[in-house]
């Protein structure tokens, strides 16, 4: 019974874990939109992103793309301490 525990507790912590280290990695920055294909500027940074690769941020019924979920983050706490 003991055994059963520690594997159940060990694959929750693997799971957490992985869910962390999944999705760190952040789009390639791009100082232009890609050509032929509709792409954003983020309002936080500056680079173009895909809307396939975006950040999708609905703010005042306006969608807005960023290019991680820390630039959304830093635009919403722009916008409230307005």
């Amino acid at each position: 019974m003991r055994l059963i525990v520690w594997l159940v507790l060990g694959y929750v912590i693997y799971m957490v874990v992985k869910g962390f280290m999944q999705n760190r990695e952040k789009p390639i920055p791009r100082e232009a939109p890609p050509k032929g294909e509709d792409a954003h500027r983020d309002p936080v940074c500056g680079v173009y992103v895909t809307e396939d690769d975006a950040v999708v941020g609905r703010i005042e019924e306006k969608r807005i793309y960023f290019c991680s979920m820390e630039c959304l983050e830093k635009y919403r706490e722009q916008i409230t301490h307005k």
